[in-house]
């Protein structure tokens, strides 16, 4: 099965990039010649890169390498998204413009057509051909109908469509999906450099005391330090947290996309969080050597809750490990982290997934902060990620647990965001009693 679906994915890709070099390259073009063989180029070699990209991240090639190619690949991988995307709706825009320009081509016609001669007026007269226009006997015998047989045939139009007109048309809905495409990477990639916006939820807990309403949780999650966010990135993310000054901050997995030895550096601004801060890894973590991760964030700061729970003055706070840790013998685990609680407290889970719900709500967990969905960062991916997770963005409840999903503070593969914008989200606990 694996086989065939490889099989499969392959042929979707090469089919569809076949169809954007074809649309944005062979139809745009006269003939074979070098814009077509640069298309070709710049189709295959974006995802040479793309590949490479990927490659050189999991495998833990040289940090300077994996620079070197995440740009340019990943850049690549979402705008040849957004490409395929805007060539599709141009099929749709394509034939109404061919329409439109033989409808104009007609009206143009109709109007440098001469006006008719009324009856009984005087024709001007013909000119007397001169000795170099009048035809030779020969020629003009050549000229005959038995010698040819479309000399006296009139002037038709061309068959099939205007090869001039299709080519425009062609050219056009290229240049706009062209446009469309890079325009809309390139928002969304400034969108994530500039850092992800402040969101504010209230949550309102049956079990919290009066006392403790108000109480605000800083959640951030998916900010994947890596070959394309680093320092700067980390920075802006400390800094926005600083600047909602909440009671905790919750950071709920995917901290990291590489080593400790490459990205050590570009985590060092967590140790500015001035809040108490918790940690509980997320599947990234897990690709990038989480023990080792584990040990630097605790080194800056950070408590990591490794299903483990910790007694806050109003509630109980915990944090499950990641599902990915399986593979490792360090799976999450909630008898661990919930099992001997008091339950007549409240209580707020830190599990990376939102599939992680179910567990949680046979816990009796009151509230549990996620995240891993991204939003599904580059639209229509919100659509996959919804197929795969019971939540995709936002505050939703499963019988008596309530489940707030965050969009991420920064993005994986390319770094760039479409209809998912990145968020930290503060919490404002809110107590129901009176």
């Amino acid at each position: 099965m694996v086989i065939v679906f490889a099989l499969l994915a392959l042929t979707v890709l090469v089919a569809g990039n076949w169809y954007l070099w074809r649309r944005l390259f062979r139809d745009t073009t006269r003939g074979p010649g070098v814009m077509r063989r640069v298309g070709a180029v710049v189709v295959a070699g974006g995802w040479l890169l793309a590949i490479g990209a990927l490659v050189a991240e999991r495998s833990g090639a040289p940090f300077w390498l994996q620079q070197t190619l995440a740009w340019p690949g990943f850049l690549w991988l979402a705008l040849s998204i957004y490409l395929l995307l805007a060539v599709i709706a141009g099929e749709v825009v394509r034939p109404l413009l061919r329409r439109l320009l033989e409808r104009r081509a007609r009206t143009t016609a109709d109007v440098r057509e001469p006006e008719p001669v009324p009856a009984g007026a005087p024709s001007a007269p013909a000119e007397k051909p001169t000795p170099e226009e009048a035809p030779s006997a020969s020629s003009a015998s050549s000229a005959s109908p038995a010698s040819s047989g479309t000399a006296d045939q009139p002037d038709g139009p061309p068959a099939g469509p205007d090869p001039s007109r299709r080519l425009f048309v062609s050219r056009v809905v290229a240049g706009a999906a062209a446009a469309a495409a890079v325009g809309t990477v390139g928002y969304g990639t400034y969108g994530v450099l500039r850092g992800p916006r402040v969101k504010r939820v209230t949550v309102p807990l049956a079990k919290l005391p009066r006392a403790a309403h108000g109480y605000r949780i800083a959640v951030v999650s998916d900010i994947h330090l890596g070959p394309t966010l680093g320092r700067g990135f980390a920075q802006r993310v400390v800094d926005t947290i600083n600047g909602t000054q909440p009671d905790i901050v919750a950071v709920v997995g995917d901290l990291v996309d590489g080593s400790v030895k490459n990205l050590g550096p570009a985590a060092a601004p967590l140790s500015q969080l001035k809040a108490p801060s918790y940690f509980v890894t997320g599947n990234h973590e897990y690709f990038s050597g989480a023990e080792e991760w584990v040990e630097e964030v605790r080194r800056l700061g950070l408590l990591p809750l490794e299903n483990a729970r910790t007694e806050l003055p109003w509630f109980d706070l915990a944090g499950v490990n990641d599902i990915a840790g399986e593979s490792e013998g360090q799976g999450p685990d909630f008898t661990k982290a919930l099992g001997d609680r008091d339950t007549t407290r409240a209580c707020v889970l830190l599990a990376h997934q939102p599939v992680q719900i179910h567990d949680a709500v046979d816990h009796g967990v009151d509230l549990q902060l996620s995240g891993h969905t991204h939003g599904g960062q580059l639209w229509p991916g919100n659509f996959v990620a919804a197929a795969a997770n019971p939540t995709v963005a936002g505050l939703e409840r499963y019988g008596d647990t309530q489940l707030y999903v965050s969009r991420g503070a920064g993005a994986w593969g390319p770094p760039t965001r479409v209809g998912a914008p990145s968020d930290i989200t503060v919490i404002e606990l809110a107590s129901m009693r009176t």
